[in-house]
Order: C-alpha cells, then structure tokens, then sequence
C-alpha cells in the first residue's frame, strides 16, 4: 500500500509539475508572441504608417480571395501621394538610394495591407514578392534593391513569415518614372 501511494505521489506530483512548467510555457508563449506581433514590431521599429495609397489608374490596390491577399504593385509615392525617387538606378540613383525607394514602397505595402485587413496581425506569411526596377540597361544589381522591401518585411513579420518566394527583374519604364514598383501575395487569417 505504501508503495502505491508513493507512486500516485510521484506521479501526481510530475503530471502537476509538469502541468505548471506547460502552462507557464504558454503564458509566457503567448506574451512573446504578442510582443513579435506584426503590429508590436512595427512599434519598435519606430514606424508609424501613412495613409494607404489611392489608386492612380483603373485598379484596387489589394484583393482578398479565400486565405489569399493579392496587394498590387506599390511604388514610393510620398504621404500626399505624389511621386516619389523619380529616375533610373544606375543613371540617377545609386544602389543605396534605390534601396530605400523599395523600403518606401514596402511601407505603402504595409499601409495597404493594414487598411486591408484592419491589422498587420492578420497575415500568416509573405507567400511572394515581385520586384521591379526602374534602371539602365546594363544595370544587374536588381536583388540588392528589392531587398529594400524585402529586408524590412523581414523585420515586421519574423525571419520566417516576413520572407517568401521572389522576382527582381528590371524595366525600361515604371510609372511616373519611379525607381522601383512591388506587389506582394500574403497568406492571412480569416
């Protein structure tokens, strides 16, 4: 009898322990996961997102279809909507400067994606993004660009969920003669 006891003890006790370990595991899980919210990074980030760009031809700037978000192609149009980082890479802006017209064109992403969705906390991951660049002809360092849009996509959503498929390729033109055009598809929450 007193061997039983000990072993309901013991086992009670480790199922109770280990009950406790789980559950704080989960509390403080669910309190990390809320901090590396998509929402909470953009915070630290020290980024506060302008208004979502209007539509400047016969388009809507993104679609939902099922758990799918199709946000089209942003460029780095300024806060009251007016071009921006007009020019080729490679003639009238450097790597660096292309790079943060991306970045720009990442943030109107976001503004599009969050008034989309209500909130950035939505997506589930970047599924694709597809870079254009406005640049010379002999230019090559298209990656290096997008990776404007793309490194700061990385920041907000996590290493994992911030980055997806992609596309960097280079154009003749893009609209309004700005440096760089992205569209982004996004898996999301229902």
């Amino acid at each position: 009898m007193l061997q039983t006891t000990t072993r309901r003890r013991f086992f009670g006790g480790a199922a109770t322990a280990t009950l406790g370990l789980l559950m704080a595991r989960d509390g403080a899980g669910s309190t990390a996961q809320q901090e590396a919210s998509p929402e909470t990074r953009l915070r630290r980030l020290g980024i506060e997102l302008p208004p979502a760009p209007q539509p400047v031809a016969t388009y809507v700037p993104a679609v939902v279809v099922g758990n799918m978000l199709y946000v089209a192609g942003h460029t780095p149009r300024r806060p009251d909507g007016s071009p921006g980082y007009q020019g080729k890479v490679g003639q009238d802006f450097t790597v660096e400067e292309a790079y943060e017209a991306a970045r720009v064109s990442g943030i109107n992403i976001l503004s599009t994606v969050r008034n989309t969705l209500g909130t950035l906390d939505r997506v589930v991951r970047l599924v694709r993004t597809f870079g254009m660049v406005n640049a010379v002809p002999d230019f090559g360092q298209h990656p290096q660009v997008i990776n404007g849009c793309s490194d700061l996509l990385a920041e907000v959503f996590g290493p994992d969920a911030g980055k997806g498929t992609r596309a960097a390729v280079g154009m003749g033109s893009l609209p309004f003669g700005m440096a760089v055009e992205i569209e982004t598809f996004w898996e999301i929450r229902g």
